[in-house]
């Protein structure tokens, strides 16, 4: 066992809590990561405030950055001292959906107990196959990638969730063609990697539309052509008049059902809805079926941009090497992780992109 520093959640909707936890070794297959960093996810919040349910006490954080520090038996590939990126998508490899490339929607990972225990014994739950918000973490080898020394920390945090999220589901879910139109609903840190996305694959147009004007020049400086205000009336009107006509694909990157409502409006014949954005559990959105099987539209869920990490994520951080793909510029904040609650306060205000804890 080691005793580490972790931020738990012992109460949904109340702040986390800085505890002394217990780390078990790791496990067949398994691998010891020592955090640099981890950002501050809107789906960490949401598991906190109990949108989703689960068992408590738990850690969450699934978007990190560190050190390999100890190895399992039957890893390979890995060395202690290499950096990684820490996601938590835990693929068996070998299940239809990993063999056919969807390792995001794996069924056939086995889960294992927690690997963090207060020192009374009771257990505490490893929230997203990860519980990041720790100083220390146990993950699957599956769950990382090799990374650069020149990359710095905080940065490769991001590639773990919101910018895989934002540019694979336009990329892969949405298989975006060059010369294609986009509207990407919400322009926060994954809507502002879909733009990326876009920008990367070649789009013609790309369309925000977020419900704050910071927000939408943010987006402009990375790729959008044109913004939207979302608190205009119809504000579909004007994205089609910016466009010409309906876009070949809208990207919805908040939770919210109102955005659920209105996409559909935005798409063009042919067009298709790439659903990111994950609302609280029991919210129903409403649409007018024979409107999207006449105009031969279709609706796409896309969980962690459909990735496949080991593939993706190199891609990616090459990008960010030559100049090409912005992530410093992501990041709005750095705390402490004494400083998570204050991190996530001012990640709930709406007006940062991406806020990291550093360890």
């Amino acid at each position: 066992m080691t005793r580490i520093k972790a931020a738990v959640c012992t109460e949904f909707a109340a702040p986390l809590v800085i505890e002394e936890l217990d780390l078990a070794a790791p496990r067949d297959g398994e691998i010891e990561v020592t955090l640099d960093a981890v950002a501050i996810c809107h789906s960490d919040i949401h598991f906190a405030e109990g949108a989703w349910g689960g068992a408590l006490p738990a850690v969450y954080g699934h978007e990190a950055a560190g050190r390999v520090s100890a190895l399992g038996a039957g890893v390979t590939g890995l060395t202690i001292g290499q950096r990684v990126v820490v996601t938590l998508i835990k693929a068996c490899g070998t299940c239809a959906n990993c063999a056919s490339g969807k390792p995001t929607v794996c069924d056939g990972a086995v889960d294992q107990p927690s690997p963090l225990s207060r020192a009374d014994g009771t257990p505490v739950t490893q929230a997203m196959n990860c519980g990041a918000f720790a100083e220390r973490v146990i993950v699957d080898q599956s769950q990382v990638v090799s990374m650069p020394d020149d990359i710095p920390a905080e940065a490769v945090a991001l590639m773990a969730c919101g910018v895989i999220t934002g540019v694979g589901a336009v990329v892969n879910a949405g298989k975006l063609r060059p010369g294609e139109d986009v509207v990407v609903i919400g322009a926060g840190g994954v809507g502002l990697n879909a733009i990326q996305g876009a920008r990367l694959a070649g789009a013609r147009r790309i369309v925000a539309v977020d419900i704050t004007q910071d927000k939408l020049d943010t987006a402009l400086s990375f790729g959008a052509t044109d913004g939207v205000l979302a608190t205009g009336t119809a504000p579909w009107k004007q994205a089609l008049s910016i466009l010409g006509r309906g876009a070949d694909l809208v990207a919805v990157t908040v939770g919210a059902i109102p955005a659920y409502n209105d996409a559909p409006r935005y798409l063009g014949w042919g067009g298709r809805m790439i659903m990111i954005g994950m609302p609280h559990s029991g919210a129903m959105a409403a649409y007018e079926p024979v409107v999207l099987a006449y105009m031969g539209q279709g609706m796409i869920g896309s969980k962690m941009g459909d990735v496949v990490i080991q593939r993706d994520i190199p891609w990616l951080a090459d990008l960010y090497r030559q100049g090409r793909l912005k992530l410093d510029e992501l990041i709005s904040g750095r705390f402490t992780l004494d400083q998570i609650n204050d991190a996530i306060a001012d990640t709930k205000a709406g007006g940062s992109k991406r806020n990291v804890i550093l360890f």
